[in-house]
């Protein structure tokens, strides 16, 4: 299967692109945390556990798993030439710009590393340690520290909603909105370009270089022509406008309306995924702190903004969601049964973040299961997927996944 064809959030799931977290984890450290935006580190070797029971349950499924690292392994092995540009790009987005140091670490590359090891060593960084021929000629050699980073790690990679979205038949490679994410998006970059299965076959809705900024778990595919986003703390008014631009001025392309969902700007509600997922055509799970009425951009084709028409929507979710995906009536489930402290506890560990494979056949972190018996109770399909280490850093099964062909 090739190219992309994501239309739907629930339609059945064909493929899905993956990235098994690695030895990026074990650069996090206390210190790091903050700005490289985890609450927690993860226990690598069972977070792989977890990982490997997530990819296998949708394996069962029906669904092919490809892997990030693979396919960029791929491209290089296809096109030697790209490992070098590769490897000066990777350094200089992540903030190694002197060219001493740039063509130190890339010799250290390519002497020590090939293939799939090569790829994840530039998910996992280097330390100051990695280099013991460093020659100590300059102030900055002389005070550095052997556990100082050179590189960092990028461990919020295996969350691969984020990068990049699949709309329609193209995607958007998204411009993230922390500095230390932005690297995340090359790979992507590198593999839609190179490999073959992607290669000429899928168009961009928005690309990195853009300023605006858009992260893929506040893009939802409600219907074949109506695309939600949400205005949040990682996604700006102007990349959405961009994007809703880029898309209405492409006529391969079939959306025909944009939904702005304004959420609250804090870590609770970083995307628009984590206040409410599509389980079936009529049923949604919800943040229970959203359940009332929204402001909501109704973005068209149009001359009055731009190329844009942009309208301010105030209404209740039920009735959004109903009128754009031509449902007669849709059900909302809270998280938490709408119980305050189960909802909060449960919302924190991503009860609401589901990845819908089939409609009302969902993937949900075990640890919720306040909502789960609730979303059994409501006659749906759940499949646990065990979650002690990977729910730390803060996303769940949807979070973790980037659908690339759904029927």
């Amino acid at each position: 299967m090739k190219g992309i064809c994501v239309t739907s959030e629930i339609r059945p799931l064909k493929k899905v692109l993956l990235h098994r977290p690695g030895r990026e984890l074990l650069n996090l450290t206390p210190d790091t945390l903050p700005e490289l935006l985890f609450d927690d580190i993860p226990y690598l070797k069972v977070a792989q556990q977890e990982h490997d029971a997530f990819a296998q349950i949708l394996r069962d499924n029906g669904v092919e798993v490809v892997y990030l690292e693979d396919l960029m392994t791929e491209v290089l092995a296809l096109r030697p030439e790209l490992t070098e540009p590769f490897l000066y790009q990777w350094l200089t987005e992540g903030n190694v710009i002197t060219k001493r140091w740039q063509d130190k670490l890339t010799d250290y590359l390519l002497t020590n590393f090939e293939g799939k090891a090569l790829v994840e060593k530039t998910m996992e960084g280097i330390t100051l340690r990695e280099l013991p021929h460093l020659s100590a000629y300059s102030l900055q050699d002389m005070t550095a520290k052997p556990d100082d980073l050179v590189v960092r790690p990028m461990p919020n990679l295996y969350f691969q909603r984020d990068p990049f979205a699949s709309v329609g038949r193209g995607i958007l490679l998204n411009h993230m909105h922390f500095p230390n994410r932005r690297r995340e998006t090359i790979y992507a970059d590198y593999i839609f370009k190179y490999h073959p299965d992607f290669a000429g076959l899928v168009p961009r809705y928005y690309d990195r270089s853009l300023h605006g900024s858009i992260e893929g778990g506040d893009v939802l595919n409600l219907s074949e022509d109506t695309l939600a986003i949400g205005l949040s703390e990682r996604t700006s008014p102007d990349g959405i406008e961009a994007a809703a631009r880029n898309l209405f001025n492409d006529p391969e392309a079939k959306i025909r309306t944009v939904l702005a969902f304004a959420i609250p700007a804090k870590r609770a509600f970083m995307h628009l995924d984590t206040v409410f997922t599509q389980i079936d055509r009529d049923r949604y799970t919800v943040h229970p702190a959203i359940i009332g009425p929204l402001s909501v951009y109704e973005i068209t084709p149009g001359n009055v903004h731009d190329g844009l028409r942009i309208r301010r929507i105030d209404a209740e979710l039920e009735s959004i969601l109903s009128f754009h995906t031509g449902v007669e009536r849709v059900k909302l489930i809270p998280c938490g049964g709408g119980d305050p402290i189960y909802a909060a506890r449960e919302q924190w560990n991503d009860g609401s973040n589901t990845l819908c494979i089939s409609p009302g056949k969902i993937v949900v972190y075990e640890r919720n299961d306040v909502t789960n018996a609730v979303l059994r109770d409501e006659g749906l399909e759940v499949l646990e997927m065990p979650s002690a280490e990977l729910s730390r850093g803060r996303g769940g099964p949807r979070c973790m996944s980037m659908p690339l062909i759904r029927e």
